[in-house]
């Protein structure tokens, strides 16, 4: 993580804002070339002196401000300690396959040191660093610190046994990717390594895993609270809550639990059980799944069952002024299992990324109430077969402030094909996507995906769906501790034969950020959505600030031979902040304020709206072969 000072840390975020305005008045931050290769190379870390600069800059105007005899240099000097020692900043290697790892392959694992650290105050870089406050060691002292057990639980290698090939970082990126551990790093002890032995050391540190989010309405008096704990005594349990309240809704309250049990007994299997009961979805359902959560994971499957209550969107009319739904409730038990299949290699040295990956999937699903006669109860047969390569490189300030993130790169190609036995009608599925993805530190991300699958019932094909998706974003641009990003992402998903009741929207994710309307459905549609989010060095209690600017545009229409393109648009243009302390398993806050120039007929939205959010818009896909299923039209 870049260097910025603890001060400022500490400082409310109105003081900041202004200080760095005085602060880029009476001074100038001069952007110099840096070589950072061979410090990369080496492991050595890298000093970044012009943000060095830009934060002494700082620094010192605060210094002489505090020393005037005014109400905001007393108050400067009360809040602040100039005196705090500097943490070290360290460089952090592009990609995440380290070369030097490489000369370590099938050694003998001596010996395995792992040290969990807790959230606040320590440093995964300089272990000797302890918390030196109040507070710190208040937080510290409410959190249950990860278990040795459950760290060496997800490690690809074991005591006494050859160290194969990617283990060392697919280790590493196994535990950074779980939700109550903040950071990890795998070091290899170079002074003790033999030629044909190895000492290790695991080094991680948390996240408080207490947590939850909320909102409230002062004006409706509506609500909702979330509360989660991501690390149960230790163990690696999940567990969420949700409860909302006061609800324009025919029962004025809904609730939802989730518990999840990670990688049970060192197998990588999982267990989800979900209970939701709201006005218009109820959900109890229980699943032990495998993924393929590693490039050398031979087996994956999942198991489960699940009892739904949902309600169908029918197609509106033009005289409509409220949406017409219809009730669907059914069962279903799902099972799949997968195997991987990797190329063999003659080169001890070298792990080939090529996997072709087979896949089996039965679903049986029973109906005992249906909208419309297009809902009947089948069993559906799946079988796929796909080719994936995927590594993984490392980076920062994509979709997090500041942590470490590892980015997926790489191809996937599926074919799917299945048959379904109804109890009216039986009929054939095909379906086939190709997706890949590059990354460059100074070229940025690139990822792009096609698909289509569709349903084949006496030769008439119907159900079908084709989805394009594109997504960029830039490589970061740094000014000091100011940090810039732009998001590009381009979809568009295309429905064929498709059923009246099965729709599409544009609202929020699904197109344009804070739309909402029932009314405004269709079956072919086409989004672009745009991003600036500038990562600022200032923080209020530990949450940092990210500022964005935003547009997108949303087409819809209905029907197998209409354009989105001959219909005008949806827009909204805005502007917010988000807030997020790495440290703890709150959810980012985000507070956007958007304009919105063309409302739907009959809706009750405004042209300008304030509301509040925590869901992320963009996000990965990992490249990593999942069960067999229909292609997704939502």
């Amino acid at each position: 993580m870049p260097y910025m000072h603890p001060i400022l840390k500490s400082l409310p975020l109105a003081c900041l804002l202004c200080m760095a305005l005085l602060c880029a008045r009476t001074s100038r931050a001069q952007v110099q070339p840096q070589d950072t290769t061979r410090k990369q190379q080496q492991g050595l870390p890298q000093t970044d002196t012009t943000n060095q600069d830009f934060n002494t800059r700082i620094i010192e105007n605060l210094k002489q401000m505090s020393e005037r005899k005014t109400i905001m240099g007393k108050l400067l000097k009360a809040l602040l300690d100039f005196d705090t020692p500097e943490e070290e900043v360290y460089g952090m290697d592009a990609e995440l396959i380290r070369r030097e790892y490489e000369l370590h392959n099938f050694k003998v694992v001596r010996r395995i040191d792992i040290l969990t650290l807790d959230p606040f105050g320590y440093s995964i870089n300089d272990t000797a660093r302890v918390p030196d406050n109040f507070f710190e060691k208040a937080g510290n002292s409410l959190h249950v610190k990860t278990g040795r057990g459950e760290v060496r639980n997800k490690l690809l290698f074991r005591k006494n046994q050859p160290l194969e090939p990617l283990a060392l970082m697919e280790s590493e990126r196994l535990l950074r990717q779980t939700r109550h551990i903040l950071d990890a790093r795998i070091i290899v002890n170079e002074e003790t390594t033999t030629n044909d032995s190895v000492d290790v050391f695991v080094i991680t540190r948390d996240v408080f895993s207490l947590g939850g989010s909320g909102s409230f309405s002062p004006s409706s008096g509506k609500g909702r609270v979330t509360v989660r704990e991501l690390n149960f005594l230790g163990q690696g349990h999940q567990i969420e809550g949700t409860y909302k309240f006061n609800l324009d809704r025919p029962r004025p309250w809904e609730a939802a639990g989730y518990y999840t049990v990670d990688n049970i007994g060192r197998t990588y299997v999982s267990a989800d059980v979900a209970y939701v009961d709201e006005n218009y979805y109820k959900e109890k359902s229980l699943f032990l799944h495998r993924d393929f959560f590693t490039l050398n994971t031979k087996y994956a499957g999942a198991v489960g069952a699940s009892w739904i209550e949902d309600r169908v969107l029918f197609p509106s009319v033009p005289e409509d002024t409220v949406p017409r739904y219809g009730n669907v409730r059914y069962t279903r038990q799902d099972a799949w299992l997968g195997r991987s299949l990797k190329f063999k290699s003659y080169n001890l040295g070298y792990e080939p990324r090529g996997r072709v990956i087979l896949g089996a999937r039965v679903i049986n699903t029973n109906y005992t109430l249906t909208p419309t006669e297009n809902f009947q109860s089948n069993i559906l047969m799946l079988g796929s077969v796909g080719y994936s390569i995927r590594k993984y490189y490392k980076d920062r300030f994509v979709f997090g402030f500041g942590r470490t993130e590892d980015i997926p790169v790489g191809t996937l190609f599926s074919v799917t094909g299945g048959y379904q036995d109804g109890n009216i009608w039986d009929r054939r599925y095909v379906a086939s996507s190709l997706s890949f993805a590059k990354y460059g530190p100074a070229f940025g991300y690139l990822y792009s995906r096609v698909g289509y699958g569709t349903f084949i019932r006496d030769d008439r094909w119907e159900q079908g769906v084709l989805d394009l998706e594109t997504m960029y974003f830039t490589r970061l641009g740094e000014w000091g501790n100011w940090k810039l990003r732009h998001y590009l992402l381009g979809r568009g998903t295309f429905g064929i034969n498709r059923y009246p009741e099965e729709l599409l929207s544009i609202n929020n994710g699904n197109g344009v950020r804070g739309f909402r309307s029932d009314l405004v459905r269709g079956t072919r549609r086409v989004s672009f959505n745009y991003e600036a989010n500038l990562f600022t060095p200032l923080s209020l209690l530990g949450f940092r600030l990210a500022t964005f600017v935003y547009a997108d545009l949303a087409w819809l229409s209905y029907g197998n031979q209409s354009s989105p393109f001959k219909e005008k648009p949806y827009r909204s243009y805005g502007l917010g902040f988000r807030f997020r302390n790495e440290f703890l398993s709150f959810s980012t806050i985000q507070v956007t304020f958007g304009y919105y120039p063309q409302l739907p007929p009959n809706s009750n939205m405004r042209d300008f709206r304030l509301y509040e959010s925590s869901a992320p818009f963009y996000d990965f896909s990992n490249f990593q072969f999942s069960r067999p299923g229909v292609a997704e039209f939502y």
